[in-house]
């Protein structure tokens, strides 16, 4: 009979099971309980389905498990026990036996149930353990490394839901094939050996081949425990409650290798736990979120048409999440794109220097803020915070950005414009092109006081020797700009209003 059950057996109002002692306390006595022996109770069904006459047949040793020396029962017709031996006498306390629990600590482990099984009818026995906790937040895995006699001592808290694995003989005790047990690793493998010698007899008169097979892996785990050679015994529990022992604790054991890790839907189910199964489907969806473009309906802001705009989150290594926003019309063919940051304002800007000396510098990847400013020395050009807005493309795409921008300028190139403005205007544009063919070594300047542009390192982790990235104090002004002078971030609640 399980522990829990035992609980659950006792009368309302009786005495408690646990007395209030610590439970590293000696002298505390196992709670004794009268409970039914299940081996009785099996062996008495057999009885009454094998009775002719329907006659409930004897309750002595004939019903408690011990056959005749040859394993062959004897039944009288009507019922009276063994051919050839008087009745014994009947009564329920016969099925009667003594459940002991005690609530008892491992050492840097943590509580858990003992209960044992006794029936005097039969001599049936059973012991198993069950945790005194609730399921841990993790499963646990136990990786010993088996070298020794005295590994084969260490004590074993092995739970009904946890599966114990040796590789190097390809065996495996699944979950929920055996109770609870607390014991040490000769005895989880004394166990196995005793579960695979039980039906030998019948397989060597039924099959025995397969018999023969069972002989050879028995021979082989009974040899694991002389630990000719070294082994390896895994243990692993989706509920965290199995233990392995450390007989150096405190200190680290370097044969023993022990993981956490987070349980499967699949386990979560297994315990019982369909919430933590229901968390990890709205985890998966909420990253099935992440990773699916959005729409929502806007209007084109050239033509006022309604037109759809995808936004879609990113993550840009080595730096941070971005949001990437692009608006098609179908009806005049007007596309645009911008990237806003997906985090706040950093504490301080950031200026990036990247010296262009090859064709393939113009393939980096760039985030441009829209509060970032861009320059370039040898050009004599600088592009002010706000122009072109927010743009995640390659360094080629944003210089060709650039040159759009100034080409599109009606005041520079077009019928109002000087010759000698535009004489200057073509040079600049030549060269600019020299640099986005990589003709033309130069310095690109991008400078964001809100610290949210980025441009590629592709060097990462390592430093890149053209790349210089400067993080800087802002200035009164450039928190002027970025609208961080008048905000207050803490003790607002109580601030009286404005004007008083």
């Amino acid at each position: 009979m399980s522990a829990l059950g035992a609980v659950e057996a006792a009368a309302p109002g009786g005495p408690a099971l646990f007395r209030p002692l610590s439970a590293e306390d000696g002298e505390q006595q196992p709670a004794e309980i009268e409970s039914l022996c299940m081996n009785c109770f099996r062996n008495v069904r057999v009885e009454r389905g094998v009775g002719g006459d329907g006659h409930r047949g004897a309750l002595g040793d004939e019903a408690c498990g011990r056959p005749e020396p040859g394993g062959v029962w004897g039944w009288s017709p009507a019922g009276q026990g063994r051919a050839g031996r008087a009745p014994a006498p009947s009564g329920s306390s016969l099925l009667q036996g003594v459940t002991r629990l005690l609530l008892t600590r491992i050492p840097f482990f943590k509580e858990i149930i003992v209960s044992s099984f006794a029936c005097e009818s039969c001599s049936w026995s059973n012991t198993e353990i069950q945790s005194a906790g609730r399921i841990q937040e993790q499963g646990v895995r136990y990786a010993l490394a088996v070298a020794s006699r005295q590994d084969m001592n260490r004590e074993i808290v092995k739970t009904d839901c946890a599966t114990v694995r040796i590789p190097e003989l390809d065996f495996e005790i699944p979950a929920f094939s055996q109770k609870g047990v607390l014991t040490t690793i000769e005895g989880i493998i004394d166990r196995a050996v005793m579960g695979l010698e039980q039906d030998q007899p019948v397989r060597r008169a039924t099959d025995k081949e397969v018999a023969s097979k069972i002989d050879e892996f028995i021979s082989k785990l009974k040899q694991l425990k002389e630990v000719h050679s070294p082994f390896t015994f895994i243990i692993d529990d989706p509920s965290g409650n199995s233990f392995v022992e450390n007989p150096h604790a405190p200190q680290k054991d370097e044969a023993l290798v022990v993981t956490y890790y987070k349980r499967t839907p699949q386990q979560a189910a297994m315990l019982g736990l369909e919430e933590e199964e229901l968390d990890e489907k709205a985890a998966d969806s909420v990253e099935d979120l992440r990773n699916e473009v959005l729409q929502f309906n806007t209007n084109c802001p050239e033509c006022n048409a309604p037109a759809n705009t995808n936004m879609k989150l990113v993550q840009i290594p080595h730096f941070k999440e971005v949001i990437i926003m692009a608006t098609n019309c179908d009806s005049c063919g007007h596309r645009t794109n911008e990237v806003k940051s997906g985090g706040a304002i950093e504490p301080q800007g950031t200026r990036i220097t990247f010296r262009i000396t090859d064709p393939t510098d113009m393939t980096r990847d760039i985030l441009k803020s829209e509060t970032c400013s861009v320059e370039i020395p040898e050009l004599e050009f600088e592009l002010g915070m706000g122009a072109l807005g927010g743009k995640f493309t390659t360094l080629e795409g944003l210089l060709k950005d650039i040159k759009d921008l100034v080409e599109r300028n009606p005041f520079t190139l077009g019928d109002s414009s000087t010759p000698s403005k535009t004489e200057k205007l073509q040079e600049f544009l030549g060269r600019l092109q020299e640099v986005i063919e990589g003709k033309t070594k130069t310095v690109f300047i991008m400078d964001d006081p809100a610290g949210n542009s980025y441009l590629q390192n592709v060097y990462a982790p390592e430093e890149d020797p053209e790349l210089k990235v400067e993080h800087y104090e802002r200035t009164f002004e450039q928190n002027e700009d970025l609208g961080l002078n008048d905000m207050k971030t803490e003790g607002y609640e109580t601030a009286p209003p404005s004007g008083r």
